[in-house]
């Protein structure tokens, strides 16, 4: 492909070389140093004039560190005459906050879209954001993809003729039952009641469960708290199986050993939106890729294609 640049910041470096493989291009290089003072600084290593130019960075731990540096790549892009700023951004943290549920409080998912945007992004390709709402936060087009063709390719190799799939809360209830067309399975959903950050409470599911087999299927999963008391409520209605998926595998503070610590949890499945560090890899988890889907959105953006029509609505297989 020709006129096209891709950078990766500090955050998932393997990803973006996955993207570049499929899309038979190089990974260009990115300097990132610190001055004395504890400042960053960023440097893109290859030209950028006029160029379509993609900058691969989830936010993801350390967040804040992450951010800064999307912001310095993409007014280093900005700076160096770009055609084009893509912000390919797997994760975007800050969709947590999305609303203003207390008094003074900001909503950092705004804010942020705000700065991507005032450092020079001229569009922002995203996967799985945390609620519907974060996509009208950014003032520059918005690609929204997501991960239920990858998920749902992996579980038809189960047999899923008495499968229900299970939302932990009506918020992610949309995309369960659009999950579950995928698959041909039956959707419930938990009653959550969140009072902090790690403690939730989900008081019952509706659905059928009993002698079910079923797929517990979340956006993210961070220290998993939610997962945990929803398989606290599964457990009393008498599944035949448990399994777990998410597409960002976040697994904050012993969220994967935990889980996996779980007799009944059969499997754990995430995407590679984030990195996973092996050390914390179990033989429960698998982590599907979603480089290819990313790599065809970047191809069909560059060529001015419809990415809609690949991504937007999940279609029956």
């Amino acid at each position: 492909m020709r006129d096209i640049a891709v950078f990766s910041g500090s955050a998932h470096p393997e990803l973006a070389a996955e993207v570049c493989a499929h899309l038979g291009v190089p990974l260009s290089p990115t300097r990132v140093s610190r001055f004395a003072n504890d400042c960053l600084e960023v440097q893109l290593q290859a030209n950028c004039r006029e160029r379509d130019v993609f900058l691969v960075q989830p936010l993801v731990t350390p967040v804040q560190e992450h951010l800064v540096e999307l912001l310095m790549m993409c007014d280093a892009a900005r700076g160096a005459s770009a055609g084009r700023i893509t912000v390919v951004m797997p994760h975007y943290s800050y969709a947590r906050s999305d609303k203003k549920d207390m008094p003074r409080i900001s909503m950092g998912g705004r804010l942020v879209a705000d700065l991507l945007v005032a450092a020079g992004a001229s569009r922002v390709l995203a996967m799985t954001l945390h609620s519907p709402q974060v996509h009208g936060f950014f003032s520059v087009p918005v690609d929204h993809l997501h991960a239920l063709r990858e998920l749902a390719a992996h579980f038809r190799g189960h047999d899923l003729s008495r499968t229900t799939v299970v939302s932990p809360d009506l918020g992610n209830a949309k995309e369960a039952a659009a999950f579950a067309r995928l698959i041909g399975a039956q959707v419930a959903a938990g009653a959550k009641q969140r009072f902090a950050d790690d403690r939730v409470s989900i008081s019952s599911v509706i659905g059928e469960i009993t002698g079910r087999d079923v797929i517990v299927l979340d956006d993210e999963i961070a220290k998993g708290s939610t997962v945990l008391e929803l398989l606290e409520r599964l457990r009393e209605l008498g599944p035949r199986s448990i399994r777990v998926a998410c597409t960002h595998g976040l697994f904050a503070a012993g969220a994967l050993k935990r889980l996996s610590e779980q007799e009944d949890v059969l499997e754990i499945v995430c995407t590679n939106t984030v990195p996973v560090p092996r050390e914390e890899h179990t033989e429960k988890l698998r982590i599907l890729s979603i480089a290819p889907a990313l790599a065809e959105a970047v191809r069909r953006i560059h060529n001015g294609e419809s990415v809609s029509a690949l991504f937007d609505a999940p279609q029956s297989e």
